[in-house]
């Protein structure tokens, strides 16, 4: 059993939770990730670990509330439990070797997956610029975190509410045409915004990482359902990522896998209990 030391409300969808996992925590590193459980009954869901104190022995993650369990684990409190927390699993963002700038870019709640790597870097000494983006200025989130781990921070929003009108990718082009030399662009977000960063940065040959999230299920490389194609050849990205060369995924293959269950998430989060008022279990 795993408790819940302290939760925030980011936005309307997205929550921050701290958890005492003292084990996690001492081995954690950035790009890694745990795999919870909220009861027996529950299916086993990956959640990017966004910080960790190994002092105090916790590690914190954020989540969106999309599917079942990420809504029933929004329903918990400080003082409650979760049943199970595995990790940490994943091979650790690398920095890269001779790197002296490197861009972080964020979008939406991947925010919380690129602030770790961030932070990673700018206390291995990395000069880091984060471009953290938005569809507007209400789900912003970890725009202090991001900021304190960052030489720049660039925020934009795709309606112009808040910072830079527009999306990751034209503020990513405008720094590399006024200049910024990148040894490396890291990026973390929706597949779609992924794939469009690595299409943009590919003309520069600047080395690109992405962060993939794929449909996961046990987390060791048995079941084969987080497989991705990187290079034309077959990767499981519990064992071999998440991070992997931008520059050789196949979006659209990733973007097809994770689309299998958008129907079950929809009804998920429109089916309201008769009986508690609330969200369903299975």
């Amino acid at each position: 059993m795993f408790k819940i030391l302290r939760k925030r409300e980011l936005n309307s969808q997205v929550t921050l939770m701290v958890i005492d996992a003292p084990l996690i925590a001492k081995k954690a590193l950035a790009g890694q990730f745990i795999i919870f459980r909220i009861d027996e009954k529950g299916e086993r869901v990956p959640l990017t670990v966004a910080d960790y104190d190994r002092d105090a022995g916790t590690v914190t993650i954020i989540f969106q509330k999309v599917g079942r369990s990420t809504m029933l684990l929004g329903e918990l409190n400080e003082g409650d439990y979760i049943l199970d927390v595995v990790g940490p699993l994943g091979v650790p963002t690398e920095i890269p070797e001779g790197a002296k700038k490197v861009a972080v870019i964020g979008g939406g709640v991947g925010c919380a997956i690129a602030y770790p790597q961030a932070k990673a870097l700018y206390n291995a000494g990395v000069e880091v610029d984060v471009i953290a983006g938005f569809r507007n200025k209400d789900i912003v989130i970890l725009e202090d975190e991001m900021r304190a781990v960052s030489k720049n921070l660039y925020v934009t929003t795709d309606d112009g509410s808040y910072g830079t009108k527009g999306f990751v990718t034209d503020k990513l082009k405008e720094l590399i045409d006024a200049g910024n030399k990148y040894d490396c662009v890291i990026a973390i977000g929706p597949v779609p915004m992924m794939k469009f960063v690595c299409a943009v940065i590919k003309p520069y040959g600047i080395k690109t990482i992405v962060s993939l999230n794929p449909i996961m299920i046990d987390g060791t490389g048995m079941c084969g359902g987080c497989r991705v194609r990187v290079g034309g050849k077959i990767k499981y990205a519990c064992v071999d990522g998440p991070d992997f060369d931008g520059h050789e995924v196949d979006f659209d293959e990733l973007m097809h896998r994770n689309s299998a269950y958008r129907e079950q998430e929809q009804h998920d989060r429109e089916h309201i209990c008769r009986i508690t008022g609330g969200v369903r279990h299975a």
